[in-house]
């Protein structure tokens, strides 16, 4: 199964191109710091403060992040050792289980999920910045007497300024965005807990344990297991196109390295921060608080309210960054590469995230759930069936050159450069993960979505694909591979 070894220029580019080993650059420290932007979202605090507030005490809050940190560290350890390997983004790396063409079908739906959320987590930053202006201007209150599509005007004005903010970022490529992280990840950490701190004094040097009404016995742990279940499903897009970031780690070392305090110690301390947070609020007046900007707008020092608004903003555009920015770049290069670049497509991308109107699309439960939430469900089929064919049929091994030729001998060609059985299994799983996670009679279950899809993507894959390949390493050696 030789090829030509000629690229296709629909299928190779500058910004599609492996990553060069002497290019890259990204140590331990990068990688921690993508995880210590992200994990401490403010929809993600909005999200495990929803736990307190469902019954949950401080230890089964605690209990459900040291599973779901465990079970991410897996599963993102082994998506980044797939772009290390290759050096390849994830609508490349894509090609490898789905076909030169076919890739086009997960990387459009993960970057579809991320300029959706691109666009919420904007609206959220500049609800903040609305928030500190009107404390530090207040004749800005008659710029909120009129709306347009939604929005008023101060609130247009803040969006367009870090919409406009992030764009320049991007502009200058992915090493614009590795400086930005290593600012950004420090600041975080240092506001969160500095606010954490500033909460336990406030509330006399202790917390409530619970919301008053905790859960116990079966309940408690059924909870336990689906908030870990919820945390693991919204890294489900970053464990699909964590490559984008590790294609230029220096080594698996410090993919480990920067994952092992990233993941499971980075966010025992975030889930730390949370229950002070929450505990604090509720000792204090029984009030459970939604999310950090609940307790920012009650600082009564200006200065230090403006400093804690500003942390949080940076906070929220690195997490845009690099969940939400990335991924879309990539997928739009994918599907234009003659026509687009990352700087283009990431203009093209940010247009999209503005033109949805992201603030109603947030402000609409029904567009949340079904919309987003069901696309979101079809990232763990995804991920099962691009895991399997990796890990478990090539066992790691992949002929690099082949991923960006369009010759009909080419490895990932398939038929007509799509791979039949990807699809077949990927559809039946990406169905059912749906149904469980959008049809009322499965509410019990929904959290697991996620996880039923991954596993029915692998298991059906694992079944029906062609168990007779021919790879070619990424060093150049021919490999048969038989199933046994």
């Amino acid at each position: 199964m030789e090829t030509n070894g000629t690229a296709s220029s629909g299928l190779y580019t500058y910004d599609l191109a492996p990553t060069k080993k002497e290019g890259r650059r990204w140590g331990a420290y990068n990688v921690f710091t993508l995880w210590a932007n992200d994990v401490h979202s403010l929809g993600n605090y909005a999200f495990a403060i929803g736990l307190f507030a469902l019954g949950l005490n401080v230890w089964g809050i605690l209990a459900a992040f040291v599973l779901a940190s465990l079970l991410l560290f897996l599963l993102l350890t082994l998506s980044g050792f797939m772009g290390h390997k290759t050096g390849v983004p994830f609508p490349v790396m894509s090609r490898i289980a789905f076909g030169v063409k076919g890739a086009k079908i997960p990387a459009g739906i993960r970057g579809a999920v991320a300029i959706a959320w691109f666009g919420i987590q904007t609206y959220l930053a500049s609800s903040v910045l609305d928030a500190l202006l009107l404390a530090m201007f207040p004749g800005l209150r008659t710029l909120e007497a009129h709306s347009v599509l939604g929005q008023t005007s101060l609130g247009w004005i803040t969006f367009m300024i870090l919409w406009l903010l992030q764009v320049l970022i991007v502009s200058y490529g992915m090493q614009m965005i590795r400086r930005y992280m290593a600012f950004a990840a420090p600041t975080t950490l240092i506001a969160m807990s500095a606010l954490a701190a500033w909460m336990f004094f406030r509330a006399g040097g202790s917390i409530s344990l619970s919301n008053g009404h905790p859960l116990t016995g079966g309940a408690m742990w059924l909870h336990v297991l689906q908030g870990a279940a919820l945390w693991v499903v919204i890294y489900g897009t970053f464990v699909l196109n964590f490559c984008d970031f590790t294609r230029s780690a220096r080594s698996r070392g410090s993919i480990v390295r920067g994952n092992v305090v990233g993941i499971p110690v980075n966010m025992l301390f975030f889930a730390v921060i949370v229950v002070v947070l929450s505990g604090a609020q509720f000792k204090l007046d029984g009030q459970i608080i939604t999310s950090p900007t609940d307790i920012v707008r009650t600082i009564p020092n200006m200065i230090l309210l403006a400093a804690a608004s500003l942390a949080l903003i940076a906070l929220t555009i690195a997490v845009n960054l690099l969940a939400n920015f990335v991924a879309p770049i990539y997928a739009l290069v994918n599907l234009f590469p003659q026509r687009l670049n990352f700087r283009r497509a990431g203009l093209v991308s940010a247009v999209i995230g503005l033109v949805i109107l992201p603030w109603n699309l947030y402000n609409s439960p029904i567009a949340v759930e079904y919309f987003l939430g069901g696309l979101g469900a079809l990232l763990g089929p995804l991920f099962g069936v691009i895991m399997a064919d990796y890990w478990l049929l090539r066992r790691a091994r992949v002929n690099v050159p082949d991923l960006y030729t369009e010759d009909a001998r080419g490895e990932y060609h398939y038929r007509r450069g799509y791979n039949p059985r990807a699809v077949w299994a990927f559809v039946p799983s990406a169905a059912i993960a749906v149904v469980i996670a959008l049809v009322p009679a499965f509410h019990a279950v929904a959290g697991f979505s996620w996880f039923i899809g991954a596993i029915l993507g692998a298991g059906l894959y694992a079944v029906i694909a062609d168990r007779n390949v021919l790879i070619r390493d990424v060093d150049g050696e021919a490999i048969a591979v038989a199933a046994e």
